[in-house]
């Protein structure tokens, strides 16, 4: 798609940055009780500008590495999600994990699914992975449709698959491979920089 075909106000993914980091932890911050029923435990110090731009640092190493990759996803310039590429297995896998979370103020604008749809060009164009997968809990509806509308297919249930909020969770497994994507177009926004 060119420049005059592109909608300036479709969200995009990009790589974070540590000139991201005030922004980041203000979304944190701003959504941390929306969230914490959804994500692992975190230390206090992840709280803070020093917690961000800490993991963001480590993030990056870890994209040069080829083993994990983070992007904000930014709407009209401002950060209203993450999405992440984790867990990546080279070799015979080619595969990684995906996870998300979107404002809260920005929820039910499809910002989560087209994160999702961005991460996954970026998995098979840029990364050279063959499988993306997605775990959602039971009970979280609008994920699961999240990835599903993202082309994703479920797959199973693991028990006690995830340590979150502390406690082990039940996850249901979605998965989506390069030839599913293929099959399904390009999304566009793929790669580029609010």
């Amino acid at each position: 798609m060119d420049d005059a075909e592109k909608d300036p106000q479709a969200p995009v993914i990009a790589p974070l940055e540590l000139s991201d980091a005030p922004e980041l932890l203000d979304y944190i911050m701003r959504n941390r009780l929306f969230l914490q029923g959804l994500e692992p435990l975190r230390p206090d110090e992840y709280f803070t500008l020093e917690g961000q731009v800490e993991d963001i640092r480590r993030v990056q190493s870890r994209s040069r590495d080829g083993d994990g990759f983070a992007f904000g996803l930014f709407s009209n310039g401002a950060l209203v999600g993450r999405v992440a590429l984790s867990n990546v297995v080279r070799g015979a896998g080619q595969y990684a994990t995906i996870g998300y979370s979107v404002d809260q103020r920005h929820n039910g604008k499809g910002h989560a699914t087209e994160a999702v749809r961005l991460a996954v060009a970026f998995a098979f164009r840029d990364a050279g992975l063959h499988r993306v997968q997605g775990a959602v809990m039971p009970g979280n509806l609008a994920s699961a449709r999240v990835l599903a509308k993202a082309g994703f297919r479920s797959e199973g249930h693991f028990l006690r698959y995830l340590r979150i909020a502390g406690c082990w969770a039940d996850h249901d497994i979605y998965a989506i491979t390069e030839e599913d994507w293929t099959a399904g177009g390009t999304p566009r926004g793929a790669g580029e920089h609010p």
